[in-house]
């Protein structure tokens, strides 16, 4: 026992030195508000959250905010038709997906701009070329006004056909916590980026308010 003892109190000393993990940062818009705990008044932050919706994914299966309660998710922005960085970011987005997919609470939602061209079964056959199957990775097409105002609350730049006849979008991947606050953006194009996406994933379900929420 004696020759355990300094390698436990060793133990115990790397333990309290270990730096501990910071929370992510909870980003977007907030407000005091004041209320009163235990008859005392305290002003605490409310921070924005994303809004319900109501949008159909490649399973013309209904999608809302409720079937996110209790998840973490990714979101991003794209069209099937996109010449440039779409496909460049739903490779990356491939990596996220493959990392988390059997885990039942967490989700990626993939918006399309181009309602009109990206109906439900064009949804359907692109996530069949992607090697996307199950609840893990839903594409969601909508109504466009619907959908270009959820992303403002994304903090996301949506645009209809420029000049050029191209569709202008944000290529964000934007991480969500399970009370649907904005925890991290990442460049979708950028594999480093998409690197800290999963390691930034795994910090946020670790949080206790996370792990502890249903």
């Amino acid at each position: 026992m004696r020759k355990l003892l300094p390698g436990i109190i060793l133990l115990i000393f790397l333990s309290a030195c270990a730096p501990k993990q910071a929370a992510l940062p909870i980003l977007g818009n907030r407000e005091p508000i004041t209320k009163t705990v235990d008859g005392k008044t305290v002003t605490d932050t409310a921070y924005a959250t994303i809004p319900d919706f109501k949008f159909v994914n490649q399973y013309a299966d209904t999608i809302t905010a409720k079937n996110l309660n209790g998840k973490i998710y990714v979101a991003d922005f794209f069209f099937t038709t996109c010449p440039s960085i779409c496909p460049v970011m739903h490779r990356n987005m491939l990596n996220v997906y493959k990392e988390f997919k059997d885990d039942d609470n967490f989700r990626i939602i993939s918006h399309t701009i181009d309602p009109k061209y990206d109906t439900i079964p064009v949804l359907k056959r692109y996530a069949d070329k992607m090697g996307i199957t199950g609840n893990s990775w839903w594409l969601l097409h909508g109504n466009k006004g619907d959908t270009y105002n959820i992303a403002k609350s994304y903090l996301q730049t949506v645009q209809e056909k420029n000049p050029a006849g191209q569709f202008i979008h944000d290529g964000f991947f934007i991480l969500i916590d399970k009370q649907k606050r904005i925890r991290g953006t990442y460049e979708g194009t950028d594999p480093k980026e998409v690197e800290k996406l999963i390691a930034d994933i795994k910090i946020l379900k670790a949080e206790p308010e996370q792990a502890a929420s249903k």
